[in-house]
């Protein structure tokens, strides 16, 4: 058991390393930066399934570090909650395949409420119709999965997860976000003290 718990982890490791760098990380910056924090707007987040539970991760660690952001369900987009969108966001949508239903058509509401809202995606599949038409496309490498299936999102989430905070570390940089900032935002637990306490303790040693 411990050897194959090894060999799991090696392989969710690998893939973490093989994750592709491109030039694609900084025009995704610049482009939420402009759209939320030049005019205004915010990051709205979605996916279908596993990629959207990682696209909810990814929403509410940019709100809680200077990016507001949201989750929007592709199937309630359908039904009345694509009126969270507005015309300065920016969508941030996750599809391992590119090839998603759900976010294809949430695509084309939007673009039928508000023309030229940019869009970046993080995908498995950086040749789909879904990467055709992104303005920044974050290539996960298309691991296999560790699944015993091959079929199990596993190792594609855990890449996804990864370029999700290798976002918002790269955007807590571009905004200078501080630690009195973040205590801000956290009254509450343990990181609410936590922060509280780097910001008083760097107040007091300037």
């Amino acid at each position: 058991m411990k050897e194959e718990v090894i060999k799991l982890i090696k392989q969710e490791a690998e893939a973490i390393s093989a994750i592709p760098v491109t030039d694609e990380y900084e025009k995704a910056v610049k482009i939420i930066k402009n759209r939320v924090h030049n005019l205004n707007g915010k990051l709205v987040a979605s996916g279908m399934g596993k990629a959207g539970q990682i696209a909810l991760n990814i929403a509410t660690t940019f709100s809680s570090t200077g990016t507001p952001a949201v989750f929007i369900h592709p199937s309630d987009a359908q039904h009345g909650d694509l009126g969270v969108i507005q015309p300065n966001d920016v969508l941030l949508l996750i599809s391992n395949s590119g090839k998603t239903r759900e976010i294809l058509e949430l695509v084309n509401l939007v673009d039928n409420l508000y023309k030229e809202i940019p869009i970046l995606v993080i995908t498995g599949n950086p040749d789909s119709d879904l990467s055709k038409i992104a303005n920044a496309v974050l290539f996960t490498g298309n691991p296999d999965e560790v699944c015993t299936l091959g079929l199990t999102p596993s190792t594609s989430t855990t890449t996804m997860t990864v370029i999700g905070d290798v976002l918002v570390v790269l955007m807590m940089k571009e905004i200078g976000f501080t630690n009195e900032e973040y205590a801000k935002r956290h009254h509450g637990g343990y990181l609410g003290d936590k922060s509280r306490t780097q910001a008083l303790l760097l107040q007091i040693n300037k």
